[in-house]
C-alpha cells in the first residue's frame, strides 16, 4: 500500500491552467487604491490558491492577469487584508504601505513552486491626513519584469491649453462662468515606461464634491466611449498618453458649489501581453456599468465670476447639468 501511495505522488500532474513564468508584477499606486497585477497561473497556481497578505482570497481574473486590490489606504485601516503601513517623519513625511500576494496549497502535496510577490507604495502623509482636498491627479506605476529590470512611471492627468496638447495648464484650473460651455482638453500620460505599455481610460465623470463615489454626477466617458456629442476622444489605449475634450459645465440647483471635480478611472495595459484597445463603441452599451478595473485620478476646476441668478440658474449660453445630472455611471 505504501508503494502504491508513493507511485501516485510521482504521477504527472494534470494542470488546470497553463503555467507561466512568475517573474512579472505591475503595481499601480493610485490615490484611492493600490492595484497589483500578476500573470495568470504563475507556476501553475490558480487564482483561488493566491491570497493578499495570506488573508484575503480576493483576486479578480482579468484577461492574462490575476488582479488584487487594496481599496482603503487610511492609516487607521492599515491592516486591510494584511496590509501594513509605516510612517516616515521628516520635512516631507510619508506613509509606506506593504503587502504581498502569496501562494497557499492546502493539499497533501505541494505541486508548484511557491510564489511571493511583495510590493509597496509610498504616499505623502499630507494626502492621507487631508485626502478630501488634496490633489489626486497623480499616481505611480511600478513594473518588475524579472531579469529585464524594474521600471517606475508617473501617471498624471492634466488640463491642456488647446487641441494640440502641447502645454499643460498650471493648477488650480479656473473656469469663469462666462466661459461655461467652452472646450476643456484633458490628457492622461504615463512617463518612464516603454511603448509596450498603453494608458487606457475606462470611465470619466464629474461630481460637485471631491468624492468619486458621489451619486450626483455627470458622465463623460462610459466603457471607453463618449457619453454624448459634447465629448470627443482623440486617442485612447494607443500609447502612453490618452487624450479627450469635453464642453465645460456647471451643476444646476447647486448654486453654492464653486468647484467641479473630474474623475477618470484609468489603467496601464501591457500591450505585449494583452489586447489593450477597446472594441468599437457601436458594439457596446453606454448604459451598462462595467466592473471597475483601474484606479481613479481626480482633478478640480474652480468656477468663478458672476453668471448665475438667485435660483442657481446660469445666464447666457451655457452648458448646465440639470437635476444633479446622472445618478449613476
Amino acid at each position: 500500500m505504501a508503494s502504491a501511495a508513493a507511485l501516485l505522488m510521482l504521477l504527472p500532474v494534470a494542470w488546470t491552467c497553463s503555467p507561466q513564468k512568475a517573474d512579472y508584477v505591475m503595481v499601480s499606486c493610485f490615490p484611492n487604491a493600490i492595484i497589483a497585477n500578476v500573470p495568470e497561473c504563475p507556476y501553475g497556481w490558480e487564482i483561488d490558491q493566491l491570497s493578499l497578505g495570506g488573508v484575503c482570497y480576493s483576486g479578480i481574473h482579468s484577461p492574462g492577469y490575476y488582479r488584487f486590490i487594496i481599496p482603503d489606504l487610511t492609516p487607521k485601516n492599515h491592516s486591510y487584508c494584511g496590509t501594513q503601513s509605516e510612517y516616515m517623519p521628516g520635512k516631507d513625511p510619508k506613509y509606506i504601505f506593504y503587502n504581498a500576494i502569496v501562494s497557499n496549497d492546502t493539499s497533501l502535496t505541494v505541486r508548484n513552486q511557491p510564489v511571493n510577490y511583495t510590493f509597496s507604495c509610498m504616499y505623502r502623509a499630507a494626502y492621507l491626513v487631508n485626502n478630501a482636498v488634496f490633489s489626486q491627479r497623480v499616481a505611480t506605476v511600478y513594473v518588475n519584469n524579472g531579469s529585464l529590470g524594474t521600471f517606475r512611471s508617473q501617471l498624471s492627468m492634466n488640463v491642456f491649453t488647446n487641441s494640440k496638447f502641447l502645454y499643460a495648464k498650471d493648477a488650480p484650473y479656473v473656469i469663469d462662468t462666462s466661459e461655461i460651455g467652452s472646450e476643456v482638453f484633458i490628457g492622461i500620460e504615463a512617463k518612464g515606461l516603454s511603448n509596450r505599455f498603453k494608458v487606457v481610460i475606462n470611465n470619466c465623470w464629474a461630481t460637485p464634491s471631491p468624492y468619486s463615489t458621489d451619486r450626483k454626477r455627470w458622465s463623460l466617458i462610459i466603457n471607453s466611449c463618449s457619453s454624448d456629442n459634447t465629448v470627443t476622444i482623440f486617442e485612447n489605449a494607443k500609447d502612453s498618453r490618452s487624450i479627450f475634450k469635453f464642453n465645460s459645465f456647471r451643476f444646476q440647483r447647486l448654486e453654492k458649489v464653486s468647484t467641479v471635480w473630474l474623475h477618470c478611472e484609468v489603467q496601464v495595459c501591457d500591450g505585449e501581453r494583452l489586447i489593450c484597445h477597446p472594441g468599437p463603441c457601436s458594439a457596446r452599451s453606454l448604459t451598462s456599468e462595467a466592473e471597475p478595473s483601474g484606479g481613479v485620478l481626480t482633478t478640480e476646476f474652480q468656477i468663478k465670476g458672476a453668471g448665475s441668478n438667485n435660483n442657481g440658474h446660469t445666464t447666457g449660453k451655457q452648458n448646465v447639468c440639470d437635476d444633479y445630472c446622472d445618478s449613476d455611471l
